[in-house]
Parts: C-alpha cells; structure tokens; sequence
C-alpha cells in the first residue's frame, strides 16, 4: 500500500488543528514558510494543502494576508452554512441560549409531522449576535438519532455551539441535502419576547429539512429571525451565508 501523497498528509495534519479547535474561525494560519517548517516540506507542498482546504471551504484566502479560517462546518459537507461560524468570522459574537428540550415532543406543527412518523425530539434556542436576540430556533429531530441528548450537549458561548457540529460530532448524524422554505410573518406574543420586538413586528421565517443520502429526513429546523438573509449564488447551488 503506497504512502499518501505529502500535501495529503498536510491537508490533513491542518485538518485536526482546526477540528480540535486549535485554529479558531476568523484566525489566520501562520504563514506558507512557518508550516512548511513546522511539516518539513515545500512551501509547494503546503500551498497544495491549504488550496484543498479552500476549495472545501474551510479556509479563505486574500493575496497578502494570508489564509484565515473562514468555517467548520463548510456547505460542502453539510449542505448548510453555519450561522455561529459566520458570526464569529465577522469578528463577532455568536450565543445560544437553550430553552427547552422536549423528549418526546408532542404538540407537532403540520409541516414538521408531514415529514416524520416516529417520536421527536424538540430542542429550542435563542440565538444572539453580540449579546443581542436575533434569531429564535426550534430543531425536532427523531428521538432514536439522539439518545441521551440533554444540556450538557448545548454549549452557550464558543464556536461548538452551532448545532450542525451539536448533531454531527455528538451524535454521529450525517446528511447531504436540505430543503429550505422562506417566509415573511409578524411576531407572535412568544416570539416577539424571545427577540425582544413589539408583537406584530414583521419577521423572516426559515423552515429547513435536511435529509440523508437514502432521502430520509434527518432533523427538521425553524427559524424565526431579525434582519435579511442573504444568498451565496456561487457554484452549483445557492446557499444560505446569513
């Protein structure tokens, strides 16, 4: 069995930085020349690796900055674009407030119970923007993809927060497409609390269905949010960056 390629090993040595948090997003790697010190390789070799992880975007790139850490949870591997990763490469602050989980939930809205037949569990958030409300979620997955699932799973602050990594790294739950529906409506009386608006202010909402490669819905996600969405139309497919 031949030996991997040395900017695969690269690519993958930088790979376990970034997901054991040795890099966080928004920070800039150290240059081309420190890493190929660090690897004992070319700089070749090293651009080989860091031009990989652009291209999954993990990394961005800017001629005369450097390469920065632009997420962990990039749309090639989720489908999805992480709002605590966005955040946080905006030079901002991402939290999440947990509010409840429901294990079994059992008041199911129609668009939720149109997808599952099967016990689910509901977990809703309140998600801020430097200290401030801006968004208001609720995620019901089926109840036999997350056993055990309790606050401990929920981080507040910190860049594991995002629940893409919550689903992905603690329970080992895998997808690769979504479907995404936008709406506008006025805040309901909970609603409007939660984001600290007066009831009847208009607001976005964004249901999303991700499903795995067998068709099958994987956890269902409303969203109720300030401010506009906005679009990457880039590549195959237009993904949500906001």
């Amino acid at each position: 069995m031949s030996a991997a390629p040395k900017y695969q090993v690269v690519h993958d040595k930088i790979l376990h930085r970034l997901h054991s948090g040795q890099y966080a997003i928004g920070m800039r790697l150290p240059t081309e020349g420190e890493l190929s010190r660090a690897f004992e390789v070319s700089r070749v070799t090293v651009r080989k690796a860091l031009e990989m992880l652009v291209r999954a975007g993990f990394l961005t790139s800017r001629q005369g900055s450097g390469y920065s850490v632009a997420t962990l949870s990039p749309p090639a591997s989720t489908c999805l674009v992480s709002f605590t990763d966005k955040v946080l490469f905006e030079g901002r602050v991402p939290g999440a407030q947990l509010l409840r989980i429901e294990t079994p939930t059992q008041d199911l809205p129609a668009a939720v119970a149109a997808y599952f037949d099967e016990p689910l569990v509901l977990v809703e958030r309140r998600r801020t923007v430097d200290g401030a409300p801006r968004m208001l979620t609720q995620t019901w997955i089926p109840q036999c993809l997350v056993p055990n699932i309790s606050a401990t799973h929920f981080p507040e602050t910190g860049q594991n927060q995002s629940i893409l990594r919550i689903l992905r790294q603690a329970f080992e739950l895998d997808w690769t497409s979504a479907c995404e529906t936008l709406d506008s409506l006025l805040a309901t009386a909970r609603v409007a609390e939660m984001l600290d608006v007066p009831r009847g202010t208009p607001i976005l909402s964004q249901a999303c269905t991700a499903f795995d490669t067998a068709g099958k819905p994987v956890f269902f996600d409303q969203v109720y949010r300030q401010g506009p969405i906005s679009f990457d139309l880039a590549g195959p497919a237009p993904r949500q960056i906001a």
